[in-house]
């Protein structure tokens, strides 16, 4: 019987370079797609590159519509290009207002048109359905990617990169140094879905009946800690109908996960943006892993739309409706960046000569919900972004340097966004002038991203 070997060697072959540009952006979430944005109205030439056939990653692939969902009346707003993503989305009919913020709740599948829209406007080269496979390096200094599609192997060039593939994967596969959390300490990932078939008027009459709020987050499994100031807020919470489901057998005891928030009930019947499913264990950069916790995201999925049919009201003929296109990660890698946030960053405000804007103060995960309701708010410093041992590279979005509890809060989507804009700008920036992306002027990008209305300070 002859051994199967466990390594085979691809033979040499040319790829042919397609496609070349300034500055090339890898990913198109919150932080890729501001990115791309900034970057292309800064001047300079574009290419936003997709493994899926829609922009706006996390909003559109996964379904998490709540992208501001922490705004109350005294949450300092970092503006930019994150307050564009809803004011398009709400002029374009694709946002309702949310229903525990003063946000608008963007509709995932509207959303895919308003960023078509974005990416159209700005003349950015839209490069969908490519998924980034290696990188292109001149000794330490990155100059393309390959790609992988339909088409074959291909590459593109670059003289400024941005990774925002929310894994650091360019980052990793360029040399650069990550951190990645133990499987066992990541956040857990979620799957999520909508529903249809739900009585608006009999739901919310039983939201009424039986109000919850941040302080019932803490039940069953789920121990959180606030500032106090959050127990007494009204959360859009539901945990009781899986509580009596699995009281009564239809949901095994183990699964006292099934909990969470669901997003906004619409006229038409539709409920949607239920973030019910947390899936411990999930590591987000194995497909095997992956491919196990999709499949039972979605089987979870459907025992919690069964109890909900049988034990919330307004939910008797509730039905599902879709869900999103891929499970959504929370945490997995992070570079070791020139400067990584810290927890006193998060918490206490942190001020920073580069920042290249603001975050409200808002922590969500590893067990921390601390909601910004006092105008309290840090920066973001542009050190964050910048990996070591790797020249023409910056990291937007969740993968910028930072220890678990600044982590939770700028993993965030609007974070992302401001993250991704200024990475943007200041690529943009180094083309123009030729200097390195470590070395370029900081008051230049911090008045670039002023004039694109991004608060700094």
């Amino acid at each position: 019987m002859p051994v199967t070997p466990r390594y085979i060697i691809e033979p040499q072959r040319a790829v042919e370079v397609i496609h070349s540009t300034d500055v090339l952006v890898v990913g198109s979430g919150p932080g890729g797609l501001a990115a791309a944005l900034a970057a292309a109205r800064s001047g300079v030439a574009v290419t936003l590159v997709e493994r899926f056939g829609c922009f706006g990653g996390n909003i559109t692939v996964v379904g998490v519509e709540g992208f501001a969902w922490y705004r109350h009346e005294k949450t300092v707003e970092a503006g930019g290009i994150g307050w564009e993503f809803e004011e398009r989305a709400k002029a374009m009919g694709a946002a309702a207002p949310e229903s525990q913020s003063l946000s608008y709740e963007l509709d995932s599948e509207g959303f895919k048109l308003v960023a078509d829209r974005l990416v159209e406007e700005a003349g950015i080269h839209a490069m969908l359905h490519r998924q980034f496979v290696a990188p292109i390096m001149e000794g330490d200094a990155i100059i393309g990617i390959i790609v992988e599609s339909k088409a074959g192997r291909e590459a593109i060039l670059a003289q400024r990169v941005i990774d925002a593939t929310g894994d650091a994967d360019i980052a990793t596969r360029a040399g650069a140094a990550v951190f990645k959390t133990p499987v066992e300490d990541m956040q857990a990932a979620s799957v999520m879905f909508h529903l249809a078939g739900v009585d608006k008027s009999a739901f919310m009459a039983g939201v009424k009946a039986d109000p919850q709020t941040y302080g019932d987050w803490s039940t069953g499994e789920w121990k959180i800690e606030t500032s106090g100031k959050e127990d007494q807020m009204f959360s859009p919470f539901l945990s009781k109908p899986f509580a009596q489901a699995i009281e009564q057998g239809l949901i095994p005891k183990h699964l006292n996960t099934i909990a969470g928030t669901w997003g906004v009930p619409h006229d038409s019947g539709e409920l949607t943006y239920m973030n019910l499913i947390h899936l411990a264990g999930c590591d987000g950069t194995d497909p095997d892993s992956l491919t196990r916790f999709e499949i039972e995201g979605r089987r979870q999925s459907m025992l919690a739309i069964e109890a909900l049919k049988r034990f919330q009201p307004g939910c008797e003929t509730a039905r599902l409706r879709n869900f999103g296109m891929s499970i959504g990660i929370r945490d997995t890698r992070k570079i070791d960046a020139v400067y990584n946030m810290t927890e006193a960053d998060a918490r206490h405000q942190g001020r920073f000569e580069d920042t290249i804007g603001i975050y409200p103060e808002f922590i969500d995960g590893y067990g921390v919900l601390i909601l910004p309701t006092t105008g309290r708010y840090m920066q973001i410093p542009y050190r964050s972004m910048l990996p070591k041992g790797v020249r023409n590279l910056l990291v937007a979005g969740r993968a910028i340097g930072g220890d678990k509890i600044a982590h939770a809060a700028t993993r965030n989507m609007a974070c992302c966004a401001v993250a991704g804009q200024g990475a943007g700008v200041a690529a943009a920036l180094s083309v123009k002038t030729g200097a390195e992306l470590g070395g370029i002027s900081m008051p230049e990008v911090q008045a670039e991203l002023q004039r694109q209305g991004v608060r700094i300070h």
